[in-house]
């Protein structure tokens, strides 16, 4: 792809906006943010918080534990970090930078706070609105996220719009965010085998040294359900199984609350880990050059985005299948394989793995990573030994495009009772 292409700068930019750095699960860091911007409107610790959150957000928030928190959980945990120890202007890493005091001071917050926590209409997929008040119900802040964790739509403090911006709904893309609509396959292969390497270096450079430090943590530690472990010790140190492993540590040690930042992928902590810890694990096995890696790191990254750019960033489709497939896209091109096989390894591992659902961020999350870079890697597997799965099978379509835009269906429209259910399970209604 020539650097004239209007394709290629958006693709850059893309880039740029989704592989930022976030200490914690996103979704309850979101929620921090709000709460902290909204304390800083404030002026004052605030006597009251009113929390309201679509039902994705408070799904994705409810068992997962905060980063410096002393191992809190849940939406309140999140709102108290926010509000006694957050600084806004870190965006997704709000509460990245905690000390001992205050660790302490959150959970005396979140104890002696009446914190109230409620579902919106779900009129917006991702939502979370806080409102603070002090001195007796005499002064009060409001703030919105909405369409993505850092897109602050609405501030208000005493009766005073700050600020107002429409929602992706209304104009079509979410402000401040390219169209993820110019991506597709082909593109994507152009860009990631002909870009200039050091308009994308410093992005991978961090995604390979943050991802890999939690990763390597994950194993070391004692962290959720030990998946990584676990798999290790039962199947040995294959490269196939060090890639599912140490992509499982890795989550298991973030949704369990290592302190240690990940650089995401699709608004998902999980889902960065999943498209670049399998395809450093097999690069490393590979001998690959750096070239190589930083490549098959861009494809994978981007076929990722492309695939949930259809469905949404909070859906019951679990997300790690996105990734999972675009890490055995990665990892065919690592291995020598041309664009079809990119294609076909992504076809063939959401066949096998498209019914997988997302109950919310948590420890199993990372047994889910597992069995989808499996999938990825089967799927690249399968296409190099001749097989593969055809138009026609099950939601399967002629063409890797076609197939993308069926997950996106199911993804998006499919599955919006199921995971209204998930969250009635959930909450125990």
């Amino acid at each position: 792809m020539e650097e004239s292409d209007e394709r290629y700068s958006a693709y850059v930019a893309i880039l740029n906006e989704e592989l930022i750095a976030a200490m914690g699960c996103t979704e309850p860091i979101a929620i921090a943010l709000a709460a902290a911007r909204a304390r800083e409107l404030l002026g004052v610790v605030p006597e009251c918080v009113f929390v309201e959150a679509s039902g994705s957000i408070i799904k994705n928030a409810k068992s997962v534990v905060v980063p410096h928190t002393g191992g809190l959980k849940g939406i309140g945990a999140a709102a108290a970090a926010g509000i006694v120890a957050g600084r806004p202007d870190r965006k997704l890493e709000v509460i990245a930078d905690v000390c001992p005091d205050a660790v302490r001071d959150i959970s005396a917050y979140l104890e002696s706070t009446p914190i109230e926590v409620k579902r919106t209409d779900d009129a917006v997929d991702f939502e979370v609105i806080v409102r603070v008040v002090a001195g007796a119900g005499a002064r009060e802040a409001l703030v919105r996220i909405a369409d993505y964790h850092t897109n602050i739509v609405y501030e208000e403090c005493d009766g005073h719009v700050l600020h107002e911006a429409p929602l992706a709904s209304e104009v079509g893309t979410a402000e401040g965010l390219t169209d993820r609509t110019v991506l597709d396959m082909a593109g994507i292969w152009d860009f990631a085998i002909t870009v200039r390497l050091d308009d994308v270096r410093p992005l991978l450079d961090r995604q390979i040294a943050c991802n890999t430090a939690v990763a390597d943590e994950g194993l070391a530690g004692d962290w959720g359900a030990n998946i990584g472990s676990v798999m290790m010790r039962a199947y040995g140190d294959d490269v196939k199984v060090r890639a599912c492993a140490r992509a499982a540590a890795a989550s298991d040690a973030r949704m369990s609350g290592c302190e240690l930042p990940v650089v995401i992928n699709s608004g998902s902590g999980n889902q960065g880990i999943t498209v670049s810890v399998p395809v450093i694990e097999y690069a490393r096995e590979l001998g690959s050059s750096d070239e190589q890696r930083y490549r098959a790191l861009v494809l994978s990254n981007l076929i990722a985005i492309h695939q949930k750019t259809g469905i949404g960033r909070l859906s019951a489709f679990c997300g790690a299948v996105c990734a999972g497939a675009a890490a055995g896209a990665g990892i065919a091109y690592l291995d020598g394989g041309g664009y079809e096989d990119a294609c076909h390894a992504v076809v063939n591992a959401l066949s096998i793995v498209a019914g997988m659902v997302c109950d919310g961020a948590k420890p199993s999350c990372a047994a889910k990573i597992s069995v989808a870079v499996n999938a990825g890697i089967l799927g690249y597997v399968m296409y190099r030994d001749g097989q593969q799965f055809y138009g026609g099978d099950g939601i399967v379509k002629k063409g890797v495009e076609n197939t993308i835009d069926s997950i996106a269906r199911l993804g998006r429209d499919g599955m919006r009772a199921t995971n209204d259910e998930i969250i009635r399970i959930m909450l125990g209604a």
